[in-house]
């Protein structure tokens, strides 16, 4: 048997996933305001070092749409020569959460709250990249983006410059949506891939008024952080983006190896493995002055679609980078801007989760409230407090739905008033019991019967008990009080609370 026996299989994926990376690596550079082989430098770090490591096999690492919003807000707040200190600490902060057991964790977070988080950096996205579409400077914020957009096209369509830069954008998402009509030979070709061939093509035969890609060499862009930017650690601020980094880039990576993993038959992931390899990465795209990187879907997919097996897939892919970035640099200088703008406005609509919120609507109406307000949160704050947000709703929902408890008062006018309360006693819904249970006649025995609950916190305890004592100091007779045991039979044992 041969020693690699999915070498074939492997090489030709691995070539697959290095087309599709090549613009979204530029793309999600340019968009994130640093030159574009930065984006090339942490691809090839997602080959070659995280490709490298055990977890998931089959998913591929990279710069992230996803994270283009975080990245652009700390490059503008702490500068490009602060990001590389943030990505590492991040790494660092990702290795520590993977030794220490926490990466499975990750799958507990709610989904809602991922998928507010996909839709709010969607939303900002497309915004944002209408404005380099066009030619145009964006606004800082989410909210100024989305605001400003019928502006934007005004002033667009007063200046040709502009419109034929916005059409160079529109025909780039055109090609990539027609793209997957056409035969199944020509689509061995990636959509974006061949949209930004076409927009480099008729931006050069017609002479075009376009912003293209600025180049600065893999040499030149490879800057390990100085001590100065160390001494941005001292800035408070500093570290919400940094954890906001390792946070979001985690979850990322967790769920998008969980997606993976329902595409391929072949070994599980590993998620404490895969946050190592994650941090690992980003340790060392940090030292390099790099983006940081996330498992990345898109080219994750088209990974396993084209047939890998192996770990040998991604591992390649990040070569084709290396040797694409050193040889020919300059073929990205004529890649003109509003093309990438247009892949990034596809792959921020494809974020927004247009299905799941119609599906939650009409069966969790709960959970798709988190997924808007998170969403709108990012969209009117920013990103690390409105997923924040998001999280918080999600604890309060579970919180509030996990104390349901129903009270049930049965008073046949004669004799004891009884009184059954099922469900879950904690104090989020203690002032509803005692309102109900203070409304029952003073001058009536009564008797309450508590097996019915799965849980009676120490605070509703306590709150009953001196209920209990102050009725029956008014009353004719001491309540009496029946608990379930710890038997299998269920039985109940009385309790009396005698007045003082």
């Amino acid at each position: 048997m041969p020693k690699y026996p999915y070498l074939k299989q492997d090489f030709l994926a691995s070539i697959v996933v290095f087309l599709v990376a090549v613009p979204l690596c530029v793309g999600v550079a340019v968009a994130s305001g640093v030159p574009a082989e930065v984006g090339l430098v942490t691809g090839i770090v997602g080959g070659l070092v995280t490709g490298m490591m055990p977890g998931s096999s089959l998913q591929v690492s990279g710069p992230a749409a996803g994270l283009t919003v975080i990245v652009f807000e700390a490059v503008s707040e702490f500068g490009v020569g602060t990001l590389g200190v943030i990505v590492l600490i991040a790494g660092l902060l990702q290795l520590a959460m993977g030794f220490s057991g926490i990466g499975r964790w990750f799958r507990a977070i709610s989904v809602s709250v991922v998928e507010g988080m996909l839709c709010g950096i969607g939303l900002v996205i497309i915004a944002g990249q209408v404005y380099a579409a066009a030619g145009l400077k964006a606004p800082e914020t989410g909210i100024d983006k989305i605001v400003g957009l019928p502006e934007a096209f005004a002033d667009a369509f007063r200046s040709s410059d502009a419109l034929a830069s916005l059409a160079i954008g529109a025909g780039t998402i055109a090609v990539i949506l027609l793209w997957t009509r056409l035969p199944k030979a020509v689509r061995s070709v990636p959509g974006a891939l061949a949209a930004v061939v076409l927009a480099t093509v008729a931006s050069l035969s017609f002479d075009l008024p376009v912003a293209t890609v600025e180049v600065e060499g893999l040499l030149g862009v490879v800057q390990p952080p100085g001590s100065d930017a160390f001494g941005e650690l001292a800035d408070p601020a500093i570290w919400g983006t940094i954890v906001a980094f390792a946070l979001i880039a985690s979850a990322e990576s967790l769920f998008s190896a969980a997606a993976v993993d329902r595409l391929h038959d072949g070994p599980r992931t590993q998620y404490d493995k895969e946050m190592i390899a994650q941090g690992t990465g980003n340790t060392v795209c940090g030292l390099l002055g790099a983006l940081p990187m996330t498992a990345v879907i898109v080219r994750s997919s088209a990974n396993v679609n084209a047939g890998a097996r192996t770990k040998a897939s991604r591992v390649l892919h990040g070569v084709w980078l290396l040797l694409f970035a050193a040889a020919l640099p300059s073929a990205l200088a004529l890649i003109p801007i509003p093309a990438l703008a247009g892949i990034l406005i596809h792959a921020g609509w494809k974020l927004i989760p247009f299905r799941q919120v119609a599906a939650l609507w009409r069966g969790h109406r709960g959970e798709a409230l988190i997924l808007v307000v998170t969403a709108v949160s990012i969209v009117a704050v920013n990103m690390f407090e409105g997923v924040l947000i998001g999280l918080g709703l999600s604890v309060v929902k579970t919180a509030w739905e996990a104390s349901h408890v129903k009270l049930e008062v049965v008073d046949k006018g004669a004799g004891p008033v009884q009184a059954y309360l099922s469900g879950n006693a904690t104090f989020l819904r203690l002032p509803k019991i005692l309102d109900s249970l203070e409304a029952l006649p003073q001058d009536r025995p009564v008797e309450l019967d508590l097996s019915g609950l799965h849980h009676l916190d120490h605070a509703c305890r306590t709150a009953l008990e001196n209920w209990a004592e102050r009725h029956s100091a008014a009353g004719t007779e001491p309540v009496r009080m029946t608990v379930a045991t710890a038997s299998s039979t269920g039985a109940a044992e009385p309790v009396r609370a005698t007045a003082p």
